[in-house]
């Protein structure tokens, strides 16, 4: 059975929202070989409206010597959103928020690499909820954006679930990778 990964920046005071405006600071070549390599590891991706459109506004115009913009804009995409009814972004597929957790159940079950959602939020909040995360990657930044707003927070969004550490990456940037598995 394919594993579900999210992979969700976060800064240490818990925001998740807009990280393209608070993350570019803190790049490094190790840390983006580690999301490279996750990246060729899956063969889907999933997300929630708001990650579909910042993406879909950025991905199809990137090229890069790595093979991840050629990558990413190959893969299979799956959105859930009850308002997005034709995607423009190639490879895309949106589904009602309330079938979306049957669509992953259904991907999980198929053959092939493991899946990956980028972004957290209510969409993340879901699949904890029905057990269909199997690893949750918080690459925290050394950095407090100061949001004021409770829907920027990662615990805005998720249920109460234990986790156990699976692993740690500390990169030179000051970035740490926390890799989590249900317990």
């Amino acid at each position: 059975m394919r594993r579900m990964i999210n992979s969700t920046y976060m800064s240490i005071d818990g925001v998740v929202q807009d990280p393209q405006h608070w993350t570019f600071g803190y790049r490094s070549d190790d840390a983006a070989q580690y999301a490279h390599d996750l990246l060729f590891s899956v063969d889907a991706v999933i997300m929630g409206r708001r990650t579909y459109e910042s993406f879909s506004e950025v991905w199809p115009n990137l090229a890069d010597e790595t093979g991840m913009a050629d990558r990413m804009n190959a893969l299979p995409k799956f959105v859930a959103s009850d308002s997005l009814t034709d995607p423009a972004w190639n490879n895309t597929t949106a589904t009602r928020v309330e079938d979306f957790p049957g669509l992953v159940c259904d991907l999980k079950e198929q053959p092939g690499q493991d899946i990956v959602q980028y972004g957290f939020g209510p969409l993340t909040g879901t699949l904890i909820r029905e057990q269909l995360l199997d690893e949750l990657q918080i690459w925290v930044h050394p950095l407090f954006v100061g949001a004021t707003e409770p829907a920027d927070l990662i615990s805005h969004h998720a249920p109460q679930m234990p986790f156990q550490l699976a692993d740690v990456r500390r990169y030179d940037s000051g970035v740490v990778i926390l890799r989590y598995q249900p317990a």
